[in-house]
């Protein structure tokens, strides 16, 4: 009889343990939504899945997933997850600061809190005023502090499997390599362009409102040039904070020179519609200041003089014709109306 009892006992447990689920739980909230109301869970080319989130931005669903790192999109805004199956997770995050206000919960969430924390230390390091400024000896110190906060995470983080933090180590590394690269070559290009020294000119660019227009004719104002194009989606990002720029300082000794390097990319090569293309963005988007199309793409002697390999680049001329800075504080950079206040316009 006893041994029955016990062989019982342990059927009920076993029984209440049950079986491995074949999927994986996943559910949250997401504070003030954006208006798709969906949250799409996906792996490039291997998974794809949208929840749709309630009224109040809770969502609860099921997942037949291989265990692995999944991409998780809400709106405009990107995160990772760590899902496996027979695992319970849940992650809550507000719209307005997706990535900064995310905390994940439930299984595995060590590890999903290591790998938005370990990205959130490189926000707080390499900041934009420290990208700005070039220099070097500032970077060098914010990249010590960078590697010894997350040694910290890693020491806070002790359940994270090794092959999870050797993926980071990695991705540390790979971050303080990129940042240390990207900082020299915008210190060769200030270094090859010294403040004072004549600027490359434009002349006869088409300008959107009409005419002609050269870098001469804008002489005895400061011209702060946005390099740009239809096609690229970090140009279009700088728009708003633009206009918010040109609206601030309109009326003052100051011009604001847009130059599109539009010459078919983006629309099968053909120069015809990217002007086409230039015309229609600086019509819908309703676009500011002067709205100039260089001759010539990337190929235009002006992008050419100033060595010009990616955009958006911002450049700022003095009155004089000289140049202030040749890879200036981009509209999104608080540095750029410190550089203005300093200059008194």
């Amino acid at each position: 009889m006893k041994r029955l009892l016990s062989l019982c006992v342990a059927v009920t447990l076993f029984a209440c343990k049950g079986e491995p689920k074949d999927y994986v739980t996943l559910s949250g909230k997401i504070a003030n939504p954006d208006e798709s109301k969906t949250l799409k869970i996906f792996k490039p080319g291997a998974y794809e899945k949208i929840i749709t989130l309630n009224d109040d931005g809770t969502f609860n669903d099921t997942l037949k997933v291989e265990a692995g790192d999944y991409n998780f999109q809400h709106g405009k805004e990107y995160g990772q997850i760590y899902l496996k199956n027979d695992n319970v997770s849940s992650f809550e995050t507000d719209y307005n600061a997706f990535i900064d206000s995310v905390i994940f919960k439930g299984d595995d969430s060590d590890l999903n809190n290591f790998t938005v924390q370990s990205f959130l230390i490189s926000k707080n390091h390499f900041t934009e005023d420290l990208v700005a400024t070039g220099d070097m000896s500032q970077v060098e110190e914010a990249i010590v502090g960078y590697k010894s906060a997350y040694e910290d995470l890693k020491l806070k983080y002790t359940d994270v499997d090794s092959t999870h933090v050797a993926i980071m180590d990695n991705n540390i590394n790979m971050t303080v390599e990129q940042l240390s690269k990207f900082m020299e070559s915008k210190q060769a290009r200030l270094n090859a362009f010294p403040k004072g020294s004549p600027s490359p000119i434009f002349e006869n660019y088409e300008n959107y409102a009409g005419g002609k227009t050269s870098l001469s004719d804008l002489k005895g104002k400061y011209v702060y040039i946005d390099l740009w194009a239809t096609w690229c989606g970090p140009c279009i990002k700088e728009i708003p904070s633009l206009k918010k720029v040109e609206k601030q300082y309109e009326g003052k000794n100051i011009e604001f020179v847009s130059i599109s390097v539009d010459e078919g990319r983006g629309y099968k090569g053909d120069p015809a519609e990217a002007y086409k293309g230039w015309k229609k963005m600086v019509s819908e988007k309703e676009l500011g200041g002067m709205q100039l199309i260089a001759d010539n793409g990337f190929m235009s002697q002006f992008i050419q003089d100033y060595k010009v390999s990616g955009i958006p680049r911002f450049i700022l001329i003095d009155p004089n014709g000289n140049i202030v800075s040749a890879d200036a504080p981009r509209p999104s950079n608080s540095a750029l109306i410190n550089l203005f206040n300093e200059l008194s316009i």
